[in-house]
């Protein structure tokens, strides 16, 4: 059987060096396909597309989706103004992942979104963020390990365990108000929201503040490559 084939998105840098090159580049963290190709899923890298129907076109030939962490969200997208706290803005990675969302969850696709991923499930959705949150971030460059406690009964706890468990963060932005139809299910401590569902989808929608891909840990892509996997037994996805 084909493995299915899970797309990540990516992004830009105006500068990059390897060998003796510089240049623009699309880039990704290696830990995102890795995880992907170790849970027995296929992996695709989707660097913004301004395209018109590049999103949509782009979900009709996947079986799942992983929008992947990164830079602040801008905060007009979901109408506030601009706290000094708050990163440089990344218009085009915005718009790109935004229509991979809406694309995703109008076709009923496996979705997993990873930090800023689950910021962006959020506002597509009509949420809100708090600009900055302190303590949930390390140094910069690096992640720190905190306890974070899935509800009991969620998709996240059926996949890892409603018991606390540490995973790697590095954020210092969270969701504020929940966007229409999604429930919140992990917490830390203090309660920032880190994990989002969608539970009234036909199918995989889950969203986790930390950085799945920066552990060993691939049950969480496995999840959604067996949901992928199955949405290409019903004639979803490619």
């Amino acid at each position: 059987m084909a493995r299915p084939l899970i797309g990540i998105s990516s992004y830009l840098e105006d500068s990059a060096r390897w060998g003796v090159w510089e240049t623009p580049a699309a880039l990704l963290p290696v830990g995102y396909h890795r995880q992907v190709q170790r849970a027995g899923g296929l992996a695709a890298l989707l660097p913004p597309d301004a395209g018109p129907d590049a999103a949509a076109a782009a979900v009709g030939r996947l079986d799942g989706l992983v929008v992947a962490g990164g830079p602040d969200v801008e905060p007009t997208r979901y109408g506030a103004a601009r706290d000094p706290r708050s990163g440089p803005p990344a218009p085009e990675r915005d718009g790109w992942e935004l229509a991979l969302i809406e694309a995703a969850l109008a076709a009923g696709l496996p979705l997993l979104g990873i930090c800023r991923g689950m910021q962006l499930l959020n506002v597509a959705l009509g949420g809100t963020l708090h600009q900055h949150v302190a303590g949930h971030q390390g140094r910069p460059g690096t992640f720190v390990d905190h306890e974070v406690t899935p509800v009991p009964g969620s998709l996240l706890a059926d996949l890892l365990s409603p018991a606390p468990l540490a995973v790697p963060t590095h954020h210092h932005q969270a969701v504020a108000v929940l966007g229409p139809g999604l429930t919140a299910t992990a917490h830390t401590a203090d309660g920032t929201v880190e994990a989002l569902e969608l539970p009234s989808a036909d199918g995989f929608v889950l969203a986790v503040q930390w950085h799945p891909e920066a552990a060993d840990d691939t049950r969480l892509l496995s999840g959604l490559v067996r949901a992928a996997a199955g949405g290409r037994d019903r004639g979803l996805g490619t």
